[in-house]
């Protein structure tokens, strides 16, 4: 990508600028923002560093690349963490100021920044980005500072502090200094008294005065002064004031890669433009417009299906279109039906899109997964959702060998907005970004759903080497880091491994798949076990579906569910434990040792419930053992089943199920999702497993009361190649996935 580079002189913006060319792209300018006064040296923000501004100008002499300035006009008036266009803002200043870059090279695609911590900086950079059509790239972000520095300083950046405000930091002594000369000071500091050695708690302030992006000069302070700002006695703060300097040439080199943004440029080697005027008229994308409910008109009521868990304050809501004629008008159409008729529902509740925690998005074709991502951003917009976008798994699913259309959608909603999203639309090194209205992650109520992770390399985006153990590592390597976010990992506060395995990966591979998860975990939980504070440890329940295909022709895609207190309190969990409740028998079953090895679950004691129950063909012989034939004990089976067995097999499902939910103090109205993961060569009808279970689902309400089922199904019927305990294993009949929770 072409991109220009946000600068404010400082290390982390030159560096970020070095990361962009290692990783392949091209900076074809740099823009900066600087005081109206240029005898003001800093400004009360908490955006921009201008501290040396007078230095900048250099710096398309000393680059070779054309260089954008603006004069800041706006000060702070939007003070939340999010961002959201507000006139007389300091950051439509960056608006206006990148805006004149667009126009005046339409080649850019990128920005980078140097944003190495401050969610309010990155924020604010990604808001614009999204406003222009640009990608925001952060390559430092979420990096260990203490590495970043030794890297800068490895990499020849050369420069010295021109702002100092912390603790142990005096402006007399340690300002004009090079970051080489204070790094073992700067880790003194932080061992006595915890700064950010790479400053980023605002403890001190860089000028870069050479790096290897500068191929035709260096920049020489020939005389400066100290001003004090606050003589405190502790934390003295002051900056360097430059009063004169040159420009030293040197023999010309570059950075590998980057001969191509000296023959762009070379007309305007050393160009410096001012840019002036307001904020230009921003065009909206044809994709904001939103469909009206005459768009259902043409949908007859019974192709369109709708299930709903009855949990009044979290539930899950799924729709999708019966089609068993085959007469889906298309990807798109189906989406933008669902996604109409979910919106609706949503309405009904007196709720929106603000309040969907987690959406699922299966479709038929993952071919056409950028236009079911088109029609998706129709609905999903930020705009909707102020307290942060939902997190996301698209998969591709048989739905139209199972007559349920080209898309099928499920979400899961909470009537609060007590929601905590991890929104990071930055490519970085730190984990793969989400560009557009979806998110990494979302903290609700002590539970973190997380969006679906790939084998992304973050930096570049691609799907990383090595087939699909390695595609898997990479998978879990992201999820730890977004993990991290929240004061957890994924090998302590896990309750539940979804593992996507796409149809793709050789058999032979499957076996190892496990193999790998669990060793990762192990070794991950191993690290977090040895350090001083000692975690409280949950033992997850795998599951792993089969599915035809996943987006960029991943191999896996791994969704983690974790349980992240926010309280010290320890979590009681229980595995085999039973309260002192015992449910009676339903449907004539009654219990057996052998039903346990049917059933992995999670229980935190008067929190959560997780139950996944697999029915395996040995299973589903000893239910249906009276109606077996002789195919059947020969082993002829093939997953050859009547209705009146998976009748039988239904109901079993639903039995197991109340009696586990029951004896660990939960009931049907705690329940927030249950999926039933059906595979395509069951011979079947989706149609009728569906009634098979309404109809067992009735007649609990009926023997017990407490499993009422309202006008809609309670569960989502998903359709799959395999499911199972295993990557190697994925043959189960029915498998039943119950996430149960109280408040």
């Amino acid at each position: 990508m072409k991109v220009v580079a946000l600068v404010s002189g400082g290390k982390d913006s030159c560096y970020a600028m070095m990361k962009c060319i290692q990783y392949g792209h091209q900076i074809v300018a740099v823009a900066n923002l600087l005081p109206a006064d240029d005898s003001v040296d800093e400004l009360d923000s908490y955006m921009y560093q201008t501290v040396g501004h007078q230095i900048i100008v250099s710096y398309a002499e000393c680059m070779g690349v054309p260089l954008f300035r603006r004069r800041i006009q706006g000060s702070t008036r939007h003070q939340k963490l999010s961002y959201q266009k507000t006139p007389g803002d300091e950051v439509e200043d960056m608006f206006i100021l990148l805006s004149e870059v667009k126009k005046q090279i339409p080649s850019v695609t990128a920005v980078s920044s140097g944003a190495i911590a401050s969610d309010y900086q990155r924020l604010r950079v990604e808001s614009v980005c999204s406003r222009l059509g640009l990608v925001s790239l952060a390559f430092l972000w979420k990096q260990d500072q203490s590495l970043l520095l030794q890297e800068m300083i490895a990499n020849s950046i050369m420069a010295i502090t021109v702002k100092v405000a912390a603790m142990g930091l005096d402006p007399s002594k340690h300002l004009g200094k090079e970051i080489a000369f204070l790094q073992p000071y700067l880790h003194k500091l932080k061992d006595l008294y915890g700064i950010n050695v790479c400053g980023e708690g605002g403890e001190y302030e860089t000028l870069t005065l050479d790096c290897p992006l500068f191929h035709n000069a260096r920049i020489v302070l020939d005389e400066f002064q100290v001003v004090l700002h606050s003589p405190d006695s502790i934390a003295p703060v002051g900056v360097l004031h430059p009063l004169k300097f040159h420009l030293e040439r040197k023999a010309s080199h570059s950075l590998s890669g980057n001969d191509k943004t000296n023959d762009l440029c070379r007309e305007n080697i050393s160009s410096v433009s001012e840019v002036q005027g307001e904020n230009p008229k921003e065009c909206k994308s044809p994709g904001e417009h939103v469909p009206e409910v005459s768009d259902l008109i043409d949908v007859s009521s019974h192709r369109l299906h709708v299930s709903k868990t009855e949990k009044d304050n979290t539930f899950s809501l799924c729709c999708w279109l019966q089609d068993p004629l085959g007469a889906s008008a298309g990807l798109q159409e189906d989406l933008k039906l669902i996604l109409r008729q979910i919106e609706l529902q949503l309405i009904g509740y007196g709720l929106g899109w603000e309040h969907v925690l987690y959406i699922h998005l299966y479709i038929s074709d993952m071919d056409q997964f950028t236009q079911a991502n088109e029609t998706y951003v129709r609905f999903v917009t930020q705009d909707k959702c102020p307290f942060g976008v939902p997190s996301r798994s698209t998969i591709e699913l048989p739905l139209i060998q199972a007559s349920l259309g080209r898309a099928y959608v499920e979400v899961l909603v909470a009537n609060d907005q007590s929601k905590r999203v991890l929104h990071v639309q930055s490519i970085s090194c730190w984990a793969p970004s989400c560009i557009g209205p979806y998110s990494q992650a979302t903290l609700h109520k002590d539970i973190l759903h997380m969006a679906g992770q790939l084998g992304l390399d973050p930096p570049t985006m691609t799907i990383c080497d090595g087939g699909s153990t390695a595609e898997l590592e990479q998978a879990l390597q992201n999820s730890e880091a977004i993990a991290e976010c929240f004061k957890c990992s994924i090998s302590t506060s896990t309750i539940l491994f979804v593992v996507y395995c796409s149809t793709n990966i050789p058999l032979d591979e499957r076996p190892k798949i496990h193999d790998k998860l669990d060793t990762f975990v192990n070794q991950l939980k191993l690290s977090y076990l040895d350090k001083d504070a000692k975690p409280d440890v949950l033992d997850p329940i795998f599951l792993y579906i089969l599915v035809p295909d996943l987006p960029k022709r991943a191999l896996v895609e791994i969704k983690p569910i974790l349980y992240v207190p926010d309280t010290a309190e320890t979590p009681e969990e229980t595995f085999c434990e039973l309260s002192s409740t015992v449910a009676p028998s339903s449907f004539g079953f009654q219990p057996v040792e052998w039903h346990d090895s049917c059933i992995q679950k999670c229980v935190i004691h008067g929190k959560i419930c997780v139950v996944v129950l697999s029915i395996t063909s040995e299973v589903a012989m000893k239910i249906c053992s009276g109606s077996m034939n002789d195919d059947w004990s020969n082993g002829n089976h093939q997953n050859s089943f009547t209705e009146n067995q998976i009748k039988r097999i239904s109901r079993f499902c639903i039995y197991l199920l109340d009696k586990t939910v029951l004896e660990n103090g939960f009931s049907w109205k705690d329940i927030m999702s249950l999926r039933l993961y059906i595979p395509q060569n069951l011979h079947v009808p989706v149609e009728t497993i569906s009634s098979l279970f309404e109809d067992a689902f009735k007649e609990l309400d009926q023997m017990k009361g407490g499993a009422k089922v309202g006008g809609k199904p309670i569960f989502n019927l998903v359709p799959v190649l395999g499911a199972g305990r295993s990557a190697a294993c994925t043959e189960d009949i029915i498998t039943c996935e119950l996430f149960a929770r109280k408040y």
